[in-house]
């Protein structure tokens, strides 16, 4: 096993995602662990998550900051002084600048609740369903300076079903989330993610 991967989360909500690869760190199914957690809302409950894991949680909010780039400019410094080398957002619903992704160049990780390129932004189940989609899923891709356009990692497919509302399709897209969402951070850790262009493929 080489060094440990230092994981920085940012989370603005439940923090499920986070808790999987909390899980999957803990079970040595990752080589890294969780250095930080930080939200831009004080009431996330994956802050509550993180302090119950011992992992230090932070609340930076983004009201106390001029605008997006001097909020991303703390996130930076605060991502630095825990040493992370690679950011996940975990539902962290605010818009990256240049700041932060220049900080990290491809080592900021985003999980999105579509198959990407299709349905992009906000309520991406609702999308699908609104546009008859008969296949939905998700996808872990890095991010760039667009909104859910950067470099594919990964992608799980989930039927929709007759009947299906915009609930009964999140939970099951969540569970393919909480699966590959640990996975590509696995494969991130080892080495194994090649970029070039929008292409990632996966060393043997």
């Amino acid at each position: 096993m080489g060094k440990e991967l230092k994981i920085g989360v940012l989370i603005s909500g439940s923090g499920s995602n986070l808790q999987s690869i909390m899980d999957a760190c803990a079970a040595g199914a990752i080589n890294g662990r969780v250095v930080c957690v930080i939200s831009n809302k004080a009431d996330a409950f994956g802050l509550e998550r993180a302090r119950k894991a011992g992992i230090p949680a932070l609340h930076l909010d983004h009201r106390a900051y001029s605008g997006r780039e001097a909020y991303d400019e703390a996130l930076v410094a605060t991502l630095r002084e825990f040493e992370v080398e690679l950011v996940v957002l975990a539902g962290f619903m605010r818009i990256i600048t240049s700041v932060l992704l220049d900080a990290f160049p491809m080592r900021v990780m985003n999980i999105h609740p579509a198959l990407l390129p299709a349905f992009p932004g906000l309520h991406a189940q609702r999308q699908a369903l609104e546009y008859g989609a008969k296949v939905a899923g998700c996808t872990v891709h890095f991010v760039d300076c667009g909104t859910d356009t950067g470099p594919i990692i990964m992608q799980a497919a989930v039927p929709v079903l007759q009947g299906d509302t915009e609930e009964s399709l999140c939970a099951r897209i969540q569970k393919e989330e909480h699966r590959i969402y640990p996975e590509a951070v696995r494969l991130f850790s080892e080495g194994l993610l090649q970029v070039d262009g929008r292409v990632v493929t996966v060393s043997a």
